[in-house]
């Protein structure tokens, strides 16, 4: 039986505002705020990994797919840093936005309406493998990361990032930013679905993948903005692996 990790439920909830991936100001503006240090830090890490030197192109010897990419916030910046670059989404519309405003910019990105599963199907297979904010949302983890271990080369890098299962998670991510601030949609997260680093470290080495960085990722309610801190891990964070 073909594994299924698209939560419809969840795709529904973020399809309602796929015609604001791209507004700042707009139900996806924590991504935005996310954007810069989500960036440098991923670029950091493969730079690292594939021993790539410092260049306005520095990825243009990789490919890169981005898992539940939404309206290519990731996609765009990882391809001007010169990697072929792939987005997949189950919602269509957002994915019809991604192709939209990618060809506004200028930019070769190959944008596909699925999920993991379908390029598992298809035996893709890529260096690079994001998953930025997706893994809380699927129906199945465990199953999740075995599809992203098969679409990574030999040699290749995986990149998560997701919220951890803590108390202090629950008060800033759904209290504060749902039903305060109203910085997120309202039923955006579950907090039963955060992942323990420590659960996600397991999940990762039963691929027979090892895990090479964990970080966190910091918000300051001040500037807007989030910041790397390798031991702050109670909210936010990034875990790296390679197989």
């Amino acid at each position: 039986m073909k594994t299924k990790t698209v939560e419809p439920a969840e795709i529904a909830h973020f399809a309602k505002d796929s015609s604001s991936w791209w507004d700042p100001e707009g139900p996806f503006r924590p991504l935005h705020w996310m954007t810069p240090v989500r960036m440098e830090f991923i670029r950091d890490q493969v730079t690292a990994h594939f021993g790539l030197g410092v260049s306005l192109s520095p990825l243009k010897c990789l490919t890169a797919v981005d898992i539940g990419c939404g309206g290519g916030l990731a996609c765009e910046p990882i391809a001007r840093m010169g990697a072929k670059t792939t987005g997949v989404d189950a919602d269509g519309n957002a994915i019809a936005v991604a192709r939209a405003h990618a060809a506004e910019q200028g930019l070769d990105i190959t944008y596909i309406h699925g999920a993991a599963e379908d390029l598992v199907d298809q035996k893709k297979t890529y260096d690079v493998v994001l998953a930025l904010e997706v893994i809380e949302h699927v129906s199945d983890p465990d199953a999740f990361i075995s599809l992203c271990s098969n679409l990574l080369k030999p040699g290749g890098l995986l990149i998560i990032s997701t919220l951890n299962r803590t108390w202090k998670s629950y008060a800033l991510a759904i209290v504060v930013s749902e039903h305060i601030v109203h910085w997120t949609p309202k039923g955006t997260h579950d907090w039963n679905k955060f992942i323990k680093p420590s659960e996600l470290a397991r999940m990762a080495r039963r691929q027979d993948l090892s895990v090479t960085t964990v970080s966190g990722m910091v918000y300051n309610p001040l500037r807007h903005d989030f910041s790397i801190h390798p031991h702050d891990v109670d909210v936010n964070y990034f875990l790296v692996a390679k197989n």
